[in-house]
């Protein structure tokens, strides 16, 4: 076997579809006869139809019979090769070896047919004769075989690539929204911790009571998959998780008004979606009163899923500059990666006071029930 490497990307000849190899050879055979039969009358000549359509059988099952050693002969010593100088001699050695064998099974066949349909004037003629005019057919017809096999493992290669570079750009994006999705996650823990060790100096009981919900939280985000999306019920809970320590360290201080459409509870939304905007409301909502009051709400509005984290405090200086946390730039960041130009994003003062979150993306349905979560509508959650 030459080229190995090479020749191992060929399709076996078991896994070929033998369907339309036969297809072909009934085509062709079908062809070549009515071509011959026209032929004879266009010229004012007349024979028999079965007699023509024999000939082009009886031949059209030879090369039927001698195809496999065709297509291993091409696989095995491909022209499209260093070496093709070497094949090509092969191959011109194995046409003659093949036409051959072909003019062979042809004469065997009509000899044996042609007496039994009463056609016993009708046979191989003469045989040096036969051999060559077969021969000078054959070639042709060796190479446009040839030609084929050839153009058809080509297109497959093309196929094969275009899917593998699709697998290996799925693969790089995935890594890419993994590797923001674990930026994210410690990121969260480590505000979480600062939150609880600045409660230890204050109230023991309530930094214990803060790392409690902590390990219940992790526990709850070590079970889900890696995969990208959640269902909206899902990531209300997890979310809910979250904010419960937040309570644990704000008490009455903080309310969570959370509002769910039903139409919307399968939806899918990526991972921790809600956990940053609700982290930064927090930190920068705080009124004069020293209360923090957040509004979630997430609705279907035409084809889009709608997402908002609304909080009632100074809302966003519009003379500043505005800071992008790690947790909000990475929010941006995996939504541009998951929905490309179809999301929307954008953080602004609300109407009425305070800033506004809102998160648009094309509505997608989880085909999952959620039936650990009885209840994704909650008002007054702060204690």
């Amino acid at each position: 076997m030459d080229d190995a490497p090479h020749s191992r990307r060929y399709l076996p000849l078991r896994n070929l579809d033998w369907r339309i190899v036969i297809g072909v050879a009934v085509l062709n055979t079908l062809c070549l006869f009515s071509y011959r039969q026209l032929d004879y009358v266009a010229n004012g000549g007349s024979r028999s139809a079965l007699l023509t359509f024999l000939d082009e059988a009886t031949g059209g099952l030879a090369g039927l019979a001698v195809f496999p050693l065709i297509y291993l002969a091409a696989t095995h010593f491909p022209l499209v090769s260093a070496k093709w100088h070497r094949n090509l001699a092969v191959h011109l050695v194995t046409v003659c070896l093949i036409s051959i064998v072909h003019t062979t099974l042809i004469v065997v066949s009509r000899v044996t047919l042609f007496p039994l349909l009463g056609f016993a004037n009708e046979g191989a003629g003469y045989l040096p004769a036969r051999y060559a005019m077969e021969f000078s057919n054959f070639f042709i017809y060796y190479w446009m075989i040839l030609g084929l096999i050839y153009l058809f493992h080509t297109v497959r290669f093309a196929r094969d690539r275009e899917l593998q570079n699709a697998k290996l750009e799925s693969s790089l994006a995935e890594a890419q929204l993994q590797n923001l999705r674990l930026q994210l996650e410690p990121h969260f823990l480590f505000n979480t911790l600062n939150a609880i060790s600045a409660a230890l100096y204050e109230d023991v009981r309530l930094a214990d009571e803060m790392i409690g919900r902590l390990g219940e939280l992790l526990r709850q985000l070590l079970k889900e998959d890696r995969s990208q999306y959640v269902s909206l019920a899902r990531e209300i809970e997890i979310l809910q998780l979250y904010t419960r320590i937040m309570e644990a360290r704000l008490e009455e201080r903080l309310t969570i008004t959370i509002e769910i459409e039903e139409s919307v509870r399968l939806a899918l939304v990526p991972q921790l979606i809600f956990q940053p905007l609700v982290e930064n409301a927090i930190r920068h909502g705080m009124d004069s009163r020293f209360e923090v009051n957040i509004q979630i709400r997430a609705y279907q509005q035409g084809d889009s899923l709608c997402l908002t984290v609304r909080d009632h405090g100074p809302g966003i200086d519009p003379s500043a500059p505005l800071i992008q946390g790690i947790g909000l730039r990475n929010t941006i960041e995996r939504l541009r990666r998951v929905s490309g130009d179809a999301h929307h994003f954008q953080l602004r003062n609300a109407g009425d006071g305070g800033a506004l979150a809102e998160i648009r993306l094309p509505l997608r349905l989880s085909p999952e029930e959620i039936r650990h979560l009885p209840l994704v509508s909650e008002r007054g959650v702060g204690r």
